[in-house]
């Protein structure tokens, strides 16, 4: 029996940038980050932020999705199934944190994931940003401070990046 071809996707057969961002925001639509507003929000500053550092569409595309299979607003199947670049899913599965990851691992991963340390450091910027640290509680704006702090460190970030 002849073995089936494969064929590579082409940029026309993938999702447009607009068509990431919609799935993107309803799949996380009933969701709100820890200050109470709603996610959306997040993922369209980690976005904007790599299209800021740089990043082109399949790292925009990673960056809107990048916490979806974490948070379990899609799944692994509907990642590997989709429509996008072998970058952006690359980049998606390497900041996927995995329940009792350790940190130093984790980060080895994204290091070893082209892409992938752009868009988490746009990421880290979002969630380190005062202005949304300051409305949490004290315990909890001082341990995220820490964990991005850590984060940072293990993937070699300045306060620059």
């Amino acid at each position: 029996m002849p073995q089936e071809r494969q064929t590579p996707q082409t940029p026309a057969s993938l999702m447009t940038p607009a068509e990431v961002e919609a799935v993107a925001c309803a799949a996380h639509a009933a969701q709100k980050d820890k200050a109470g507003r709603p996610y959306t929000e997040h993922l369209r500053a980690v976005a904007e932020g790599v299209r800021a550092r740089g990043g082109g569409d399949e790292l925009v595309a990673a960056a809107w999705l990048h916490d979806s299979v974490e948070d379990g607003v899609l799944s692994e199947e509907w990642l590997e199934a989709a429509a996008l670049s072998q970058v952006t899913k690359d980049v998606v599965r390497a900041v996927t944190k995995h329940p009792g990851e350790p940190p130093e691992a984790y980060a080895r991963r994204i290091l070893a994931t082209p892409g992938a340390r752009l868009v988490k450091a746009a990421d880290l910027a979002h969630n380190a940003n005062p202005r949304r640290l300051a409305v949490l509680d004290t315990p909890t704006a001082e341990r995220l401070t820490r964990k991005y702090a850590a984060m940072r460190q293990y993937l070699g970030l300045t306060t620059e990046d």
